[in-house]
C-alpha cells in the first residue's frame, strides 16, 4: 500500500465528507507515505494468484458503473508482473459490457476476496482488451489447462494504485475445498472408529477385572492413532477419583492370552487437574509380552478395571524454570499432562514430538490446538529428524523431560552428559522395560527367605520368575525408574540395569531391581 491509491480515490470531494465527519486524519497517512504503492509486492502477488473470482468495475459512455463478477479456478486471474495483472475472457453470453465500456474509458476497479480469512485488495487500474487470434502467445499463456471454455479475448491491467480493505463485515464462507481440508481429520476419526465397531465383540472377556482397590469403569474408547487407542475412566461410584500430578500412571488388571491375570502401567495423559476422569492410551504391539494386545483388543465401553492407585515417579519440577518436553510416539501420554500442567502454572515450555507419521502420533490435533506456538513435530515419513545434541546446546537453565523409545531416551542422556548439562536437569521414564539378555544359559535364584530355586529364563525377568513361581514381591513401574522392587543380593555379581538406584544403594547395600536387573555370572541368592 502507498499514497497512489489516495492520489485516485480521495478526491476533493471525499476529503471535504471525511473532515465533516472527522476520519481525514485517519487516513492522512496514506499521503505522507514514502513508497507511492503502484507496484504490487509479494503479498498482493501471492493473494491474486490464489483467488478464484473478483468483482470489476468499469464506467460506461453514459457514465454510468458496471459491475461484474469474474470467477474461474484459482490462479485464473495471473500476476504478469509487479504491475501488470492479466486474465483470459471466455465465451460467455456476449452482451459485451465490460469490453463495450472500456473502448471510452479504460479506468477499472477491482476488488478480490478472501472470505474464508476474512480479507479483501482493492485495486485500481487501466485496462485493455486484445482478442485472441491477434495474440495467440498471450492467449496461451493466460488460458487455464484443463478449463472448458474458448478464450474470445485477453484482459490487462496496469496496476496504478492498491489498499487492503478492514475485514469488518465480511461474513466467512468456504468452498467445498476448504471444508474438505478442514473436516478431513473428522474423516479420520470417523473411519477409524468404523474399523473400532466393525470388528466382533469377544464374548469370553469378564465385565470386570482386578482386585486393587481403586474401581474404574471404561466410560469412553477412542482410535487416537494407527495401533493407538485411548480410554477413558471414571469412578464406579461416581466419586471425585484420587487426586494426581502430572506423570502419574496407573496400574491397570489385564487378562493374558493364556487366560492369567496380569498388570501393566499407563501414564494418566488428562490434565491432572480435574478429577472426574483419567485417560490413558495404550499402544497395541504384537510382538510385546501380550498386555497392550489384551488391553486394545479387550478394554470395551462398561467395563470395569479395579486398579492399584496412582503412583507418580515422573514428576514436574515445581521450580520457575522453563521446561522442555522430549516425546517419542507413544511416550507422548505422561507429557501431555505435563503440558497442561505447566501451562496453568504459567511456566514456559516448549514440546518436541518425535513420530514415525501424523497418522501415528496420539494426540497430535488435540495438542497443535491447545498448545499453539508451543509444538515441534518431527514426522520420520516427511524426512524431519530430531537433532538431539543440537536440540539441547545451551539447555543449561532448563529442565528437561524425555518419555519414549529406550533409544530416544539413551540419546537424550548421552547428548546431555556429552554437553555437560547437569544430570539433576534431565527427567526420563521408560514405558518399557530395558530388554531382558537373550542367548544365554537360563539364570538360577535362591530365594532364602523363601526356600525356593527359581529358574530365569533368558526371555525374562526375575520379578516375572518370581511371580510365577506365586511368591509376592514388591514393584511398581516394571521398567527400573522406581526403585520399589530393590532386593539384598546376599550372594553372586548383579547386571544392574536399573535407573534408580544410586551407587551406595548398589554397592553397599548391595541392592539390585528384580524387575530389569540380571546377574553376570549364573546364579544368585536373594533376601526375599
Amino acid at each position: 500500500m502507498g499514497y497512489a491509491y489516495s492520489d485516485i480515490a480521495f478526491t476533493s470531494q471525499v476529503r471535504d465528507i471525511q473532515t465533516q465527519q472527522g476520519s481525514r486524519e485517519q487516513y492522512a497517512f496514506m499521503d505522507r507515505m514514502s513508497e507511492r504503492g503502484d507496484h504490487l509486492g509479494g503479498r498482493e502477488q501471492s493473494f491474486i494468484e490464489q483467488a478464484d473470482h473478483f468483482f470489476q468495475a468499469t464506467t460506461s459512455a453514459s457514465g454510468w458503473p458496471y459491475v461484474q463478477h469474474r470467477g474461474g479456478p484459482a490462479g485464473f486471474l495471473k500476476v504478469i508482473d509487479d504491475k501488470t495483472l492479466g486474465f483470459a475472457d471466455f465465451v460467455g453470453n456476449r452482451q459485451y459490457l465490460s469490453v463495450g465500456n472500456l473502448k471510452t474509458d479504460d479506468r477499472i476497479s477491482l476488488i478480490v476476496m478472501d472470505y474464508a480469512n476474512q480479507r479483501r485488495l482493492k485495486i485500481l487500474g487501466r485496462a485493455h482488451t486484445t482478442e485472441a487470434v491477434d495474440a495467440p502467445e498471450l492467449a496461451a499463456q493466460l488460458a487455464v489447462p484443463g478449463y472448458r471454455g474458448r478464450v474470445e479475448r485477453v484482459f490487462l491491467i496496469d496496476v496504478e494504485g492498491y489498499d487492503w480493505n478492514c475485514p469488518q463485515h465480511i461474513t466467512p464462507r468456504f468452498t467445498e475445498a476448504e471444508i474438505g481440508t478442514m473436516t478431513a481429520p473428522l474423516h479420520i476419526q470417523i473411519k477409524r472408529l468404523k474399523e473400532l465397531f466393525a470388528k466382533p465383540v469377544k464374548t469370553d472377556v469378564p465385565a470386570e477385572l482386578g482386585a486393587g482397590p481403586l474401581g474404574l469403569k471404561i466410560t469412553g474408547v477412542r482410535q487416537l492413532a494407527n495401533n493407538i487407542r485411548g480410554f477413558e475412566l471414571r469412578a464406579v461410584n461416581g466419586d471425585d477419583l484420587p487426586a494426581v500430578s502430572a506423570g502419574a500412571h496407573l496400574e491397570v488388571p489385564v487378562r493374558l492370552a493364556d487366560g492369567s491375570l496380569g498388570t501393566r502401567t499407563y501414564s494418566i495423559s488428562s490434565h491432572s487437574a480435574q478429577r472426574k476422569y483419567y485417560e490413558f492410551a495404550v499402544l497395541r504391539q504384537a510382538d510385546g509380552r501380550g498386555g497392550s494386545v489384551a488391553a486394545y483388543d479387550d478394554f470395551r465401553f462398561g467395563m470395569t478395571l479395579n486398579c492399584a492407585l496412582p503412583v507418580n515417579q515422573f514428576v514436574l519440577d515445581d521450580s520457575d524454570a522453563a521446561a522442555v518436553f522430549i516425546a517419542g510416539g507413544i511416550g507422548i501420554t505422561p507429557i501431555r499432562s505435563m503440558m497442561h500442567e505447566a501451562k496453568s502454572k504459567n511456566k514456559s515450555f516448549e514440546l518436541h514430538y518425535a513420530v514415525k507419521s501424523r497418522q501415528d502420533a496420539a494426540f497430535l490435533e488435540q495438542l497443535e490446538a491447545e498448545f499453539a506456538g508451543h509444538i515441534s513435530v518431527y514426522a520420520a515419513d516427511e524426512g524431519k529428524r530430531l537433532d538431539i545434541k543440537a536440540l539441547l546446546q545451551n539447555k543449561h537453565g532448563e529442565q528437561i523431560y524425555v518419555c519414549g523409545p529406550e533409544r530416544l531416551i539413551d540419546a537424550v542422556v548421552n547428548a546431555a552428559s556429552a554437553l555437560s548439562l547437569p544430570r539433576k536437569n534431565v527427567h526420563f521414564e521408560r514405558f518399557s522395560a530395558k530388554a531382558v539378555a537373550t542367548g544365554k544359559a537360563p539364570l538360577f535364584v535362591t530365594l532364602k527367605r523363601s526356600g525356593v530355586l527359581v529358574n530365569v529364563p533368558a526371555d525374562s525377568t526375575i520379578l516375572e520368575a518370581v511371580e510365577r513361581e506365586g511368591i509376592k514381591a514388591a514393584y511398581s513401574c516394571r521398567t527400573g525408574n522406581c526403585g520399589m522392587c530393590a532386593v539384598k543380593v546376599l550372594e553372586g555379581d548383579p547386571d544392574h540395569r536399573d535407573e534408580a538406584l544410586t551407587a551406595a544403594q548398589r554397592n553397599e547395600d548391595k541392592l539390585m531391581c528384580i524387575c530389569i536387573s540380571r546377574s553376570k555370572g549364573e546364579s544368585l541368592t536373594l533376601d526375599l
